[in-house]
């Protein structure tokens, strides 16, 4: 192993990146105290102890649409991170997600002879299956957070590991639920429903509306029914104020404690994404809802090859929760897919069984111990 104190440069993009390195470089702490770390993410790696170079919090967009209007900030952070690269020589990049972005720059790297570990593989089981002998070759090792994912690497002979999903050390409530229920001031007798309309701005100006139109329906049938909602930590409530305000509806809003809130629920209505694998590991019923910009959406059908957008039904191979996707995203089926997972038990009940499956198969967790320890082998 090198004498010279190590230095990493990671490079996140989002939100969920901005943890998982994070995590990984307090892991990495552990093992060489010396070790030192600089990048690109936002506030948990600043937190962690990463010299921040360039705050991704500008960049964090998904869609076709939103990245072109975000395009010329996105070359300027690009250009950045290659300067780093290229003048700062690091021992390792770790690339975390942000998949296009991440290529061009270990695409870079590895031509200036550094060394690439990627941390969570585009979904190439999804759409695009040639990008694995891209990826390839411009990484020394992929690191994937689905067991199934490494058969696809492994066709192609580029180095790969299965490091663990890192939700699974995440998700774990503070309290037992009926604690977490009297914390937040819910009756336990009565159905608690929770709403997760995503953890971006254009994600709650799209999917909050219709979640809060499905709550109002609810409440006409169900007049017991109680709403709650865990607040992303990048959402400020200013912006869902926005939306509450003008609904009937009684919507309790919770920071910081969205495994407490979640595990309170009787069901979920959840915008696609990690929320929805984390709802999954606490084994509560869900619908997953979604909606894209119309060009977006469109680009999708043509080019995504699987039949499922939510991880809990990637992940059993199956559907196993209801997926109402773009049009069919409305109030009234939300409202009639959760009125049915409370009222009938021969529907739910099978439900929570394949969510506890999907746990199982996502096994112990530790995903960011074993990330620590793939970088260390990689540094010696």
């Amino acid at each position: 192993m090198p004498q010279h104190p190590l230095r990493i440069l990671f490079s996140a993009g989002e939100s969920s990146g901005d943890h998982h390195a994070a995590n990984m470089f307090l892991e990495l702490k552990k093992y060489r105290p010396d070790i030192g770390a600089i990048g690109m993410g936002s506030t948990k790696m600043a937190q962690a102890g990463i010299d921040i170079r360039y705050d991704s919090a500008n960049i964090g967009v998904i869609g076709v649409v939103e990245v072109i209007k975000h395009y010329p900030e996105i070359r300027r952070a690009l250009y950045l991170m290659k300067q780093l690269v290229a003048n700062e020589r690091p021992d390792l990049l770790v690339c975390v997600d942000y998949k296009e972005f991440n290529f061009k720059l270990a695409k870079y790297a590895k031509q200036q002879g550094v060394k690439v570990l990627f941390y969570v593989s585009p979904q190439v089981w999804a759409w695009r299956p040639g990008r694995v002998k891209k990826y390839g070759a411009v990484i020394d090792m992929m690191a994937v957070i689905f067991p199934f994912e490494t058969t696809y690497y492994e066709a192609e002979n580029v180095p790969v590991r299965y490091v663990g999903h890192p939700s699974v050390d995440k998700v774990h409530p503070q309290y037992s639920k009926s604690e977490a229920l009297q914390h937040f001031g819910l009756n336990a007798e009565r159905p608690v429903i929770g709403l997760l309309p995503g953890s971006r701005n254009n994600e709650i100006k799209r999917m909050l509306p219709v979640m809060l139109a499905a709550a109002e329906l609810l409440q006409a049938e169900l007049p017991d029914i109680q709403f709650i909602l865990p607040q992303a930590d990048c959402i400020t409530g200013a912006l869902l104020e926005n939306y509450l305000q003008h609904t009937k509806v009684k919507i309790k809003c919770v920071k910081n404690m969205p495994y407490d809130v979640i595990q309170c629920c009787n069901a979920v209505m959840t915008t696609s994404g990690t929320a929805t694998l984390e709802v999954a590991l606490l084994t509560i019923p869900m619908v997953i809802v979604y909606k894209l910009a119309p060009i977006t959406y469109w680009l999708g059908r043509v080019l995504v090859k699987t039949p499922f957008i939510g991880l809990p039904n990637i992940i059993a191979g199956k559907s196993i929760v209801k997926e109402l996707i773009q049009h069919e995203a409305t109030a009234v089926a939300m409202a009639k897919e959760i009125k049915r997972i409370l009222t009938d038990a021969s529907y739910c009940d099978p439900m929570v069984k394949h969510l506890v499956d999907v746990k199982h198969t996502l096994g112990q967790g530790g995903g960011s111990k074993n990330m620590a320890i793939l970088a260390l082998k990689m540094l010696s």
